[in-house]
């Protein structure tokens, strides 16, 4: 059977009306639309008894106003919440108190803090790497040691890295591994979408999982409302590969729908890994145009920093096992890899443990950058700190370059990156526009020796609400291949200027208006 056709094995959901019909999200739908209806019946009989909840008000807003001030919440999301218990005050707190009680999250939390603290010291970091001369004053032996605060992400020598430009390059190179896989395959994204791209690795997997080779799969949860059947990891596990969704959705209102596993890992026999921006589906390798050409970035790795990505891998798919394994597939024999050069760094974020450590890293980069810090991202939301890093660096003369979109996918998102332009313009931070379509890479690249690939966008959804993954690099081989990737989708894009910002649509500098204050939220 030819690999492109074993999807036909795994029937397609419906489309149109009858997929909307019979879809979890239908559900979800109605079963929200009628708690809103009871919600509106019931503060409709309350209008009557208004007046004599007035002085109530004034009282119950003070309180929470105190309230906020004291809670451990980054200032922006602060004022969100000001301006929502001020204009609603009744339903702004409760829909404070829900996020704050995180249902849906008490088993999770409790869960993955567990897992975490049994494999805190599952890989050891080598004492006489991080004590090299080079990362001392680069600074980087700090940031391992606070990243190590909060989870286990050694530092590591002996790893190849290797930079793709965009996803035709990375799907090339993964097909390729795939099929030299001997001991287990494990994959963990945010999107499976059924097409070419899926349903040429999917018959990888099976023929794979037929040979015995050990085959996981974890997709986001989300993925059930929009691109795969609620019974697809079912349908998967009929074909001999072992496979779950993250957190699926269910019918109730929870704060599910913010924790999302938007990480990308594909980790090959312990010896070979890939992260970055590109999911499993057709528009991120250009077989079907959604927005303009899509451009992305991954980077695999050969070596000993492999294990990291292994390690993460199995504490996200172990949160529902109830007798997890480790050691079985973390301690590979590692080779020695002539080529490699300079050291790496994979790392995760949580975002139930309340450290920012993806944006800390990409502030870290900031704040110690000398000559330039270059930057692609598909989303530009920004927090006081993170905003602050950008042009401080820039003041200091540091030359910081923004590549994002130009054509959108969201635009309420758009919207709200052109609301960041002028003050960021002003500081002399330069941004570009990528002219022929969307721009998803999520990439730092600093002074010809630092950089950052992985799947962390500079957005409150990615620096607060989500599983995020990256590998950190220093020296490495790959890092000029990054610049130069760079510096060639430059020539590509339109710069942002005052004139621009003043021309700008009237639609998105309204919208950007509107929904600037409600941004910690979005």
């Amino acid at each position: 059977m030819d690999e492109k056709d074993i999807i036909k094995l795994i029937p397609k959901r419906p489309k149109g009306i009858l997929r909307l019909v019979f879809s979890r999200f239908f559900i979800v739908l109605i079963l929200l639309s009628v708690q809103l209806f009871l919600l509106a019946l019931f503060f409709e009989n309350l209008m009557d008894y208004v007046p004599y909840f007035t002085v109530f008000q004034i009282i119950f807003e003070v309180g929470m106003i105190i309230y906020l001030f004291n809670c451990a919440m980054d200032n922006s999301a602060k004022l969100t919440w000001l301006i929502m218990i001020t204009i609603f005050p009744v339903l702004g707190t409760f829909l404070l108190w829900f996020s704050k009680i995180d249902a849906g999250h008490a088993m999770i939390r409790i869960r993955f803090e567990y897992l975490m603290g049994e494999t805190h010291g599952k890989l050891k970091q080598d004492e006489e790497i991080i004590s090299r001369p080079e990362l001392i004053s680069s600074g980087t032996d700090d940031l391992c040691r606070y990243l190590n605060i909060n989870g286990c992400y050694p530092i590591y020598g002996n790893t190849s890295t290797r930079y793709f430009s965009c996803g035709e390059q990375k799907y090339a190179a993964l097909l390729k591994e795939l099929k030299r896989a001997e001991k287990f395959i494990f994959m963990e994204y945010f999107i499976i979408d059924e097409g070419e791209m899926w349903g040429t690795i999917l018959g990888i997997l099976k023929k794979k999982a037929e040979q015995g080779i050990e085959v996981r799969v974890m997709y986001d949860g989300m993925c059930e409302m929009s691109s795969l059947s609620y019974d697809y990891s079912k349908r998967m596990r009929n074909l001999g590969i072992k496979c779950k969704a993250f957190s699926p959705i269910r019918p109730l209102i929870s704060t599910y729908y913010n924790y999302r596993d938007h990480r990308k890992i594909l980790v090959i026999d312990g010896h070979v890994a890939f992260t970055g921006g590109i999911n499993l589906a057709d528009e991120y390798v250009n077989k079907k145009e959604r927005f303009g050409h899509w451009k992305d970035a991954a980077v695999m790795l050969r070596g000993d920093a492999v294990s990291s990505f292994t390690l993460m891998f199995l504490q996200m798919w172990n949160i529902s096992e109830t007798e997890p394994q480790w050691d079985e597939w973390l301690y590979p024999e590692h080779e020695d890899i002539p080529d490699a050069k300079g050291y790496v760094m994979p790392y995760g974020d949580c975002p139930l443990n309340g450290e920012k450590v993806g944006e800390n890293v990409y502030i870290d980069i900031l704040y110690r950058a000398k000559s330039y810090v270059h930057i692609m991202t598909p989303y530009l939301i920004l927090d006081g700190e993170l905003e602050n890093a950008l042009e401080f660096a820039a003041k200091r003369g540091v030359d910081v370059k923004i590549i994002l979109p130009g054509i959108p996918d969201k635009k309420a998102a758009y919207a709200l990156a052109k609301t960041h332009y002028r003050s960021l313009i002003r500081a002399g931070v330069e941004i570009y526009e990528y002219t022929p379509g969307f721009v998803h890479s999520k990439v730092f690249v600093s002074d010809d020796t630092k950089a950052v690939v992985g799947s962390i966008n500079l957005d409150y959804r990615s620096l607060y609400h989500h599983f995020e993954c990256a590998a950190y690099m220093y020296d490495t081989e790959c890092i000029p291949s990054i610049e130069e990737d760079f510096c060639e989708t430059l020539k590509k894009c339109r710069k942002a200027d005052e004139n621009s910002i003043k021309n700008e649509k009237l639609f998105y500098k309204v919208a950007g208006g509107i929904l600037k204050p409600f941004s910690p939220l979005m």
